[in-house]
């Protein structure tokens, strides 16, 4: 009795899903999904070419200088970089004075309390310090960047598909509306404050275009600095931020690959010196 009634309920719970998969089919036959201004205008990423891309990936420690003098020039006015101290810099081929002259020079000063008072204040940073944040909270943050919180950027290319590439195309861009897409969602203009961007995922963003002409930061290796080389320059300096053991961590990979190859040889080796003489 029990097994019938608990193949009854089986039975209806299967009855009830298959309406109900049923009725949605008929559902998005009868009455499909309209179509959106951002289906049709999101635009992928452009593809990005690093030379840390790929397994044999390494970072251009000029490169990556380049691109954090734009990060220092450009962005650190608004977005921050909490993961990353200064003394990280030496990684990418700043001296150690260099790094103590970047730390003490930064524009926004380290909180801290006052020695002789204990009330908080804020003092030079150190290069053990972590960049410090553009704004105080995110309500200052909102207040400055219409109503919006621009993001750290410490992981910013781990954290977007294809992120290097993310970074490139969304600095690079910005546009004025396609009329097609007004003719098409009348409904869709831009708002008032914000700015049109293909490459975002909703079309529109408070970002105003960061990077606006040729020659807005000026490099000292002699590199021209075109808006599409500043965008490619930060994206590659973001891309060590986000992760700044990808050449060991490749180094450990092909040392491992190669440990397995030597190791299947040295067991091929073995089994055919064992089982040299036995008959099959």
């Amino acid at each position: 009795m029990v097994r019938i009634i608990g193949g009854l309920v089986g039975l209806a719970f299967a009855v009830m899903a298959l309406v109900g998969f049923i009725s949605t089919t008929v559902g998005a036959i009868q009455e499909p999904e309209k179509p959106t201004a951002e289906h049709e205008f999101h635009k992928g990423p452009e593809e990005l070419k690093l030379a840390s891309n790929g397994p044999f990936g390494h970072f251009d420690n000029q490169q990556l200088q380049r691109g954090f003098q734009v990060y220092k020039e450009v962005c650190s006015a608004c977005h921050s970089l909490k993961l990353v101290s200064f003394r990280d810099l030496q990684q990418i081929g700043y001296s150690e004075a260099e790094v103590k002259a970047i730390a003490s020079q930064w524009a926004i000063e380290t909180p801290a309390p006052n020695p002789e008072t204990g009330e908080m204040a804020t003092r030079k940073n150190l290069p053990s310090d972590r960049f410090p944040a553009p704004f105080a909270n995110d309500i200052a943050a909102r207040a400055a960047n219409n109503n919006a919180v621009p993001p750290d950027l410490s992981l910013m290319t781990k954290a977007r598909h294809d992120g290097p590439a993310y970074v490139h195309s969304l600095l690079t861009g910005y546009q004025n509306q396609p009329a097609e897409l007004l003719r098409k969602f009348p409904d869709a203009k831009t708002p008032k404050g914000l700015h049109y961007n293909p490459y975002f995922a909703n079309l529109n963003l408070a970002m105003a275009p960061p990077l606006t002409s040729d020659g807005q930061v000026q490099y000292t290796d002699g590199t021209k600095p075109t808006v599409n080389q500043m965008a490619t320059d930060v994206a590659a300096f973001l891309t060590w931020t986000a992760e700044p053991k990808l050449q060991t961590r490749h180094a450990a990979g092909w040392a491992s690959v190669l440990f397995l190859v030597i190791f299947c040889f040295l067991t091929w080796g073995a089994y055919k010196s064992v089982w040299r003489d036995t008959k099959h």
